[in-house]
């Protein structure tokens, strides 16, 4: 069985790109306080669109969806699923939801993680929610060719009991300890879950669960405000790409983990970045709404559209958003381009003649 020891760490985790990476997250963690107490209102909504934006992703990576109203309304409303597709998505809302809500008592055990899964697939009707595998099960890729080879053989079912007994235990030891960084033992465990894969079905979803889960209980709370999931979906190829080149040879641990884990920091980092330009604080107070509105225009070239606006600052109401716009083009700082549903706006020294 393949062995587990956080308290050691390889040197190609101790390497420049992955310290960088480590110091940038804890330089924003220490921002945390101050955005909590300047903008309140901009992290609760936030919150909310977080919450609908990881459960849609996070099924959709896996092919689960359903429509954008359906998916607001099963988050925020907790509306009964209505098939099969809703069922798994319900899973995930209330798993995610238990986290945020109560992540600080949450110890991390094989029993609990046997509990979150359980809970993730409490909706839906089959037998193997809350239990380990029962068969073993190979990881392939996809030659050029369209054949399929074998990446590497995740822990057996057999062996599997005692594998998340081993990983659990460690990650404990490591974090009592506080041999490495949070946020490093957290990318280690992720990755180390992953190539378990220790249920029948939900490893992926159950993995970027455990990931927010390791990083609320080590005090990166930016998983709450910035969907980690959605930005794994947004660049799922290097998701996949990252995770195949770390996991070749782990069955006998001769695989390098850097890969990945530099993959997975880099999206907390990207979180971070987004969040903080979410905030628009200024001297430790929050700007006027009509300042952050207009600050979409500064911060990404190209036409903004109102749901482009309506999405970065949900704590701005549509009518505030609309009035703001119409000075801006009245004052000839913006100009409107296109028209009907592609109506959107640029800024007034950036339009073409």
């Amino acid at each position: 069985m393949r062995s587990f020891n956080y308290l050691h760490v390889p040197c190609e985790l101790e390497a420049t790109p992955v310290t960088n990476l480590l110091l940038a997250i804890r330089e924003y963690k220490g921002k945390q306080e101050l955005w909590k107490a300047a903008n309140p209102e901009t992290l609760q909504a936030l919150l909310q669109v977080a919450r609908v934006e990881s459960v849609g992703a996070s099924n959709r990576i896996e092919g689960i969806g359903t429509s954008q109203k359906r998916l607001h309304n099963l988050v925020i409303h907790n509306t009964a699923p209505q098939n099969r597709n809703e069922e798994e998505i319900a899973g995930y809302r209330d798993v995610l939801s238990l986290i945020h809500e109560q992540h600080d008592y949450i110890p991390i055990s094989p029993g609990v993680i046997l509990q979150l899964h359980r809970d993730l697939m409490g909706h839906v009707p089959a037998s193997y929610g809350g239990r380990w595998k029962d068969s073993d099960n190979e990881i392939a890729a996809r030659r050029s060719d369209g054949s399929l080879s074998v990446r590497f053989r995740p822990t057996p079912a057999l062996l599997t009991p005692a594998a998340v007994e081993t990983l659990c235990a460690t990650y404990n030891d490591a974090y009592a300890n506080q041999t490495c960084d949070p946020m490093l033992l957290a990318a280690r465990f992720t990755f180390d879950f992953v190539n378990i894969h220790p249920f029948t079905d939900g490893n992926g979803r159950m993995s970027r669960l455990m990931t927010v889960l390791l990083s609320e209980r080590a005090g990166y709370a930016v998983g709450r405000y910035i969907s980690i999931e959605r930005l794994i979906e947004q660049s799922k190829e290097q998701y996949y790409e990252a995770l195949a080149e770390s996991s070749a040879g782990w069955d006998i641990a001769s695989n390098n983990e850097a890969p990945f884990v530099r993959y997975l920091l880099g999206i907390v980092l990207a979180a971070y970045r987004e969040l903080e330009a979410r905030m628009d604080i200024t001297d430790g107070k929050p700007l006027a709404k009509s300042e952050r509105i207009f600050n979409v225009f500064r911060n990404h070239p190209g036409k903004i559209t109102k749901q482009m606006i309506m999405n970065e600052h949900p704590e701005i109401s549509e009518v505030t958003i609309k009035r703001t716009l119409s000075a801006l083009l009245e004052q000839g700082t913006i100009v409107k381009v296109d028209s009907g549903k592609n109506t959107g706006y640029v800024l007034a020294d950036t339009k073409e003649v």
